[in-house]
């Protein structure tokens, strides 16, 4: 019985394997509302750079999107939400040790069928991965990519700051404007003001779990300039 049990540990820990690929793999997901997902899996000990690369061919016109700030991470990605289409073109530079890089693949994005909800407007065909529904909640990055949380009717999520179901973290993905000033202040869902973000200069970047003291709702406000840009929430699952 137990070599049976581990013959089946080995066999479902190497499908899992199997199932994530690692770099210079990676995906390219269309979660809908403009965002397209990349992400990968590294396992390089020697990695020193990692740029998110976008062209409308798959040939020529690569141009970097994004660098991420630390390569090491062994779940990583970027949520891109200003490519001119959904059908552009992406793939990866990797800088490792002595000067050796690689280019990955290139790879056009596919839909997320992780989660079923509320087909996307003007596409029927295309099941949504944003807005999964249930009664109860009027309230309204945008990236819903926590299949666990809370299902709500009308939010819309946002696509500035959004948790990822990777590692759970919140992660916050501003618009690429130099000359502009952003701030976030965080509050609980009775609106108990938390701690706030000033004058950010990573336009890219994660909060750590442990800033949230609990699971559930939390609500934001990001200003651009000192103006309100967004006034929204996101939801950290109990696992994390």
């Amino acid at each position: 019985m137990n070599k049976l049990l581990l013959v089946l540990s080995a066999l479902i820990a190497c499908i899992s394997l199997q199932a994530q690929d690692t770099l210079p793999k990676f995906s390219v997901k269309n979660v809908g509302f403009n965002r397209v997902i990349v992400d990968w899996v590294n396992t390089f000990s020697d990695i020193r750079q990692i740029s998110i690369q976008r062209s409308p061919d798959s040939l020529k016109n690569f141009k970097t999107i994004a660098t991420v700030p630390d390569p090491h991470n062994p779940q990583n990605g970027y949520a891109d939400n200003k490519a001119e289409n959904d059908h552009m073109f992406y793939r990866l530079y990797i800088l490792r040790d002595k000067g050796m890089f690689i280019f990955s693949s290139t790879k056009r994005p596919v839909w997320d069928t992780a989660t079923t909800g509320k087909t996307m407007a003007g596409r029927p065909d295309k099941p949504s991965a944003i807005i999964p529904l249930i009664p109860g909640d009027s309230t309204s990055r945008g990236s819903a990519l926590t299949s666990n949380r809370p299902k709500v009717e009308g939010w819309v999520p946002s696509k500035f700051v959004y948790t990822n179901n990777h590692d759970g973290y919140i992660k916050i993905s501003l618009p690429e404007d130099e000359d502009k000033k952003y701030s976030i202040k965080f509050f609980t869902s009775d609106d108990k003001f938390l701690f706030e973000l000033k004058d950010i200069k990573e336009r890219t970047f994660k909060l750590d779990k442990t800033d949230f003291y609990r699971s559930g709702w939390f609500k934001f406000e990001l200003y651009e300039d000192g103006t309100l840009k967004e006034k929204n929430k996101f939801f950290l699952p109990k696992e994390f």
